[in-house]
Order: C-alpha cells, then structure tokens, then sequence
C-alpha cells in the first residue's frame, strides 16, 4: 500500500473475477458475455482491463468509438470487437482493424457497406441495433422493411447480431415496459431472421437485466457496471474491483490567525490549531469541485478526513487535525469506503460518472 507515490487506481483482479463468476452463474453455459469497455473500461484504464478480459475468455468486448478499439488492437488484443455507437467516420479504420459494428439506421448502412464493397471482402460481421422504447439509435419497426431488402441485396454483409438496449430495466416501477421492450424485440428480431434465412445472435440484457430478467438472456448478455462491482439493488455478492488513491505530500498546521485556506478563501480556519494534508489529485483527477469545502471524507489511516478548501485542479487538500499521518501515508479517495456510489449520492448523479471521471493521467495498476 505504501508504495503508491502518485495518484493510482489500484484494480484487484480477484474481485474482477468473482463479480464476472457471480453474473455468469445465472447464465447457461453456452450463452455468451460481452463485457463493457467503453470510456476507458469505466475509468478503470483499458489497457489493464483487456488484459484481464483475456484471462477470464470473455467472448466480446463492446467499446463506443472506433478510437478506444483501435488502441486496445494496437495492444494486441485480440478479443472480438463490437462498435456499439457507429458514427460517419473512420469506417476505413473499422475493416482495416477488425472490428465489428453497430449498424442503427439506414443511412449508416448504406455508408458502411461502401467501404465493405470497396475493401472486397465477403461475409463482414456487422450488428443490428434496434429501437424497441429506448428511443436513442436503432432501427424501429417501421424500418424494417427498408433493412430487410437492403440486407437481402448486399450479401456481403453478414448480421452476427441483432440486439437492442433497455431503458428501465433497473427499475421495478417500469417492468411492465421492459417486458414491453423484451416482447417487441423478440417479434422484430424474428422478422429480420426469417426474412435473411440466418440465425444471428440475440442480446438484451445489460447488468441490471442479467440480475433481474435472466430468462432472457438469448445468446448472449452485455455486461458493464456490474462487472466492475455496482448495483443498483443491494447485492452482497459483488463487490468495487478498484480504489482511487493519492498520497499524502505536504503537511502543516495552522492556526485561526492564519486565516483561510485555498483558492476564494472557501475554507476556513475556524479552530485554534488545524492539520492540513495536501494530495495530488483534483478536479482535473476526477475530483469534482463540489466536495471541496468538507461535502466529502476520504480515507486515510482507517479514519475519515474531510476537504477543507476548494478543490484544485491537481491538488486537495485534507482535515486530519484529529490523525496521526504522516508524508507519504495514503488516503483513499473511493473503494470500499467511502465508495464511488457514496461519492456520486453526495453530487446527486451516478456511480457510472464517479468511474468514468478518474483520469487518464492518473496510474492505473491491476493486483492480482
């Protein structure tokens, strides 16, 4: 622990592996997983986690943009690759690296498909996003015609997947409209493999749904934040595979005469004597401006030591009046406790924006 000189994430590849174990319980052993990897895996570094993809076989990794492909290629990764959001460039680089894309609309088809056509090859995976309520990307019903015929003329094309994205499915309130969703997925997907003669892949459910509605868990499951140790249920059996620590550079005391602390003067010396720590982290860290000011604790020592001051770009800085610290001893920002769900309560957003914040710059280290 006390090895950490700089601001790091420390990734342990233990809890990776029993978070994957516990969702792959409630699959058949023939369904398939793919594993969210966009935004740098959730913050937690790409590189470091598509190595322990390869560990536990996982059978895809799904990232957004051609780019977070291409590094984890260039890493020698060798996992299939989905593209789930497919936009109007790089399409070139899509073929010349292997990947697979999301295909949402026509128009998006019609492109791709040129770049196929030029690049010569037969038979090139792509996949079918539909739109069963999400309203966001994906073919809705009343497109299938025009798909069917166009996938029908351009064999070159092969569909390895049709899949769609639910809305609320982490939400009991909304059951009736994610069985809604389930349904018109199944009825529209039905249409598309008949129509080609084919039997692509089917996958609906994301962390919340492999929990909640494993009956339909078709071919395959897409699994994110659960993955990396959040629910949005209370569950005992998984766990934050990370902890987002800094250590400690600089101590001082000082005393009600000296006034304030930090920029605006935002943090006051209200006490006789205060102990202050400095870390090098900050909102350019992922530290988000908001818990300066004592709206945050952080842990060092096995004790809780609040902001004090506004938080800086690289820097922050720390109550420990009542803590026996010293240089070089390390606080950690989030992990167990306080936890990146507990972080995201206090700036009343998701645990997803708390993971994806953490820097590229700060050190990603994978144990185990």
């Amino acid at each position: 622990m006390n090895s950490t000189v700089c601001t790091q994430l420390d990734i342990y590849f233990d809890r990776i592996q029993d978070n994957y174990n516990y969702f792959r319980s409630k699959l058949r052993p023939e369904t398939k997983t793919l594993v969210i990897g966009k935004a740098n895996f959730y913050g937690h570094g790409a590189i470091e986690m598509a190595s322990v993809m390869e560990r536990l076989k996982v059978d895809y990794i799904g990232v957004a943009f051609t780019q977070e492909a291409i590094e984890l290629r260039e890493a020698g990764v060798e996992i299939p690759i989905m593209l789930l959001t497919m936009g109007l460039d790089s399409k070139e680089y899509i073929i010349d690296y292997n990947l697979e894309p999301t295909i949402p609309n026509i128009d998006i088809l019609k492109e791709f498909n040129r770049v196929v056509l030029n690049s010569q090859k037969e038979s090139y995976p792509i996949h079918i996003k539909l739109d069963t309520g999400m309203h966001r990307v994906g073919f809705m019903e009343r497109d299938l015609d025009e798909l069917i015929e166009y996938l029908l003329a351009n064999r070159q094309l092969k569909v390895v997947s049709i899949y769609s994205h639910l809305a609320a499915s982490d939400d009991y309130a909304f059951d009736d409209f994610t069985r809604e969703q389930i349904e018109r997925f199944e009825s529209m997907a039905k249409r598309i493999k008949d129509a080609i003669g084919e039997e692509p892949m089917l996958h609906i459910l994301n962390s919340a749904g492999i929990e909640r509605f494993p009956e339909y868990q078709y071919d395959m499951v897409r699994l994110g934040i659960g993955l990396y140790g959040y629910s949005p249920f209370p569950n005992p059996n998984i766990k934050p595979v990370a902890a987002y620590r800094s250590p400690i550079i600089q101590i001082r005391e000082l005393i009600r005469e000296d006034g304030t602390i930090g920029y605006g003067r935002r943090g006051k010396i209200n006490i006789a004597k205060m102990k202050v720590a400095t870390i090098p982290v900050g909102y350019a860290d992922g530290i988000n401006r908001k818990l300066g000011n004592g709206n945050i604790y952080f842990e060092v020592n096995g004790k809780r030591a609040y902001t004090v001051g506004s938080i800086c770009m690289d820097l922050c800085m720390l109550d420990v009046t009542n803590i026996d610290v010293k240089v070089g001893d390390i606080v950690t920002i989030f992990g167990d406790d306080p936890s990146a769900e507990f972080l995201a309560q206090k700036l009343d957003t998701i645990t997803y924006e708390i993971l994806t914040s953490v820097s590229r710059r700060s050190k990603k280290v994978l144990i185990g």
